[in-house]
């Protein structure tokens, strides 16, 4: 017989109303390079427990300077040709950011707006990427979220 593991909760912050970015994406930004195969890119996401990841080339200061995405959607895609494809071959190439302090609320309306699952939350002020916030982020602060 096989035993499982109790549901455990992803989230105990604030609820949706008062939520900010900050509360609920996670911290850090996985990047590749856009000559990095989808193959790859599917072990960086299976390992780190993500679902997207920030496509990124070095720019003169020896900087990474994101300028795509790449989600499980477009690996999954990539089917069969995922260890020839590129992650900048596959790239959604319209990022979309949102400043870690802007309430929840904005980056569910910012999703839909541009029909995206990920925004890239940048520091305030310095447009510094500091963390993803996903839909599913989202989905835990409404199912977990303390009320009012």
């Amino acid at each position: 017989m096989t035993r499982t593991q109790p549901f455990q909760r992803s989230y105990v912050g604030p609820g949706f109303e008062q939520a900010h970015v900050r509360d609920a994406m996670r911290l850090g930004v996985i990047t590749c390079r856009p000559e990095t195969t989808l193959a790859d890119v599917a072990r960086m996401m299976s390992g780190y427990g993500i679902h997207c990841v920030v496509v990124a080339d070095v720019d003169a200061g020896g900087h990474n300077r994101p300028w795509g995405v790449v989600d499980a959607v477009d690996v999954a895609a990539a089917g069969a040709d995922a260890h020839t494809r590129t992650a900048g071959e596959v790239a959604t190439t319209d990022l979309v950011t949102i400043e870690s302090d802007a309430p929840l609320k904005r980056a569910a309306e910012l999703m839909a707006e541009h029909g995206t699952t990920h925004l890239i939350a940048v520091q305030p002020g310095t447009d510094k990427p500091v963390g993803v916030i996903g839909a599913s982020g989202l989905a835990a602060v409404l199912a977990w979220g303390r009320p009012g």
